[in-house]
């Protein structure tokens, strides 16, 4: 389990194929302290498990589902990372709990500074539009974000300096590929209204039971 608060930018060394998919090593940098074979990473917002590690670089095994469902299989050496350990429970809880389970692939639409802020738009797959709404919470990349706008197939949030500056996200061109993960609570809701309705999710379903529970008005 993450946070979505990114601890560091860490860089790829190596990218080499393997039996089981792809062998990553990644510099972890300030991130690779108290690390051990075994414990969760996430590396761009992909949860990967720790096979090894020398000093700061770290071992990862990339495999097939991993590759054909976030944009790992498009890494190469000297590709930028946003890095996080996964969640003690003594830590404080800022951004969202992230779990670090791709949910989709989203394509930059716009990155960059408006008079209103800086604003990054995103175009995403539609069937996550049921998981996704105005000031509801998603991950891109494995940056808890806030969402502005959410009208299937885009979505937009608004980056603050400390994300520009201490994340991956401020470089990110027009046509890059980001990894996606929904809210896990949206994802847990969406579940439970589907039960209720037989599989009915329609987005004027979902608000007309929202109503009758009086989660709206």
């Amino acid at each position: 389990m993450f946070t979505g608060l990114v601890e560091t930018i860490g860089t790829i060394v190596a990218a080499e194929t393997a039996a089981a998919g792809v062998r990553l090593r990644v510099d972890l940098g300030q991130a690779a302290e108290g690390v051990r074979p075994g414990n969760s990473i996430a590396l761009g917002g992909v949860c990967q498990t720790v096979a090894g590690i020398e000093k700061t670089v770290a071992a990862f095994d990339a495999v097939a589902e991993t590759l054909a469902k976030t944009t790992v299989g498009r890494w190469r050496p000297g590709t930028r990372l946003n890095i996080e350990r996964s969640l003690r429970p003594s830590d404080r809880m800022g951004g969202h709990f992230v779990a670090g389970h791709i949910d989709g692939v989203g394509k930059v639409l716009e990155n960059g500074r408006r008079a209103d802020g800086w604003w990054l738009r995103v175009d995403a797959p539609p069937e996550l539009f049921a998981e996704i709404a105005p000031k509801g919470s998603i991950a891109i990349d494995g940056v808890s974000l806030t969402v502005v706008e959410a009208e299937a197939p885009v979505l937009s949030v608004t980056l603050i300096p400390t994300t520009l500056r201490e994340t991956t996200l401020g470089a990110l061109a027009v046509g890059d590929a980001v990894n996606l993960e929904t809210d896990l609570l949206a994802k847990y809701v969406r579940r439970a209204l589907s039960a209720m309705t037989g599989g009915e999710t329609s987005d004027r379903r979902l608000l007309e039971l929202l109503g009758r529970s009086g989660f709206i008005d």
